[in-house]
């Protein structure tokens, strides 16, 4: 089982029982059904406004509607759907199969970025961007 840690100012550790990663999204459903064929999955959760995959035990991808997340930004910070097109983030997922995936996603209408291969740090990696320009790289530990 992993766990998510972090050390307080005591350095005591502090358990985190999960950790979700949510992307704004211009559309749903439409992001929903990219996610669900690149994962192989099926939502968690899935209402109006906001659907949720899991990842692994301790991990969730959610996808929040961005005129949803706006309600909540605005004024302070501007509209997400202000930043479309930009990349906002990174998913920087370890697969068994970097290859296979980054194939599932191009064939769900992402945009490859970079083929598979290794990588400066020793990863292999490919990547791609998801309908909404939010990057996602497949990678392997090298061996």
């Amino acid at each position: 089982m992993n766990c998510f840690c972090i050390f307080d100012t005591l350095s005591q550790v502090v358990t985190m029982q999960m950790v979700e990663f949510i992307l704004y999204v211009a559309q749903q459903e439409v992001a929903k059904k990219f996610y669900a064929e690149i994962l192989q999955k099926q939502p968690v959760v899935d209402v109006e406004g906001m659907t949720e995959f899991m990842l692994n035990d301790n991990c969730k991808l959610g996808l929040m509607q961005q005129d949803r997340i706006a309600k909540i930004l605005q004024p302070i910070l501007q509209h997400p759907s202000e930043a479309n097109g930009a990349p906002r983030c990174e998913l920087y997922v370890y697969v068994d199969s970097p290859q296979d995936y980054l194939e599932r996603a191009f064939n769900a209408g992402a945009v490859l970025i970079s083929p598979n291969r290794r990588r400066d740090w020793g990863d292999e990696v490919g990547y791609c961007a998801d309908l909404d320009g939010h990057i996602i790289a497949f990678a392997k530990k090298a061996s």
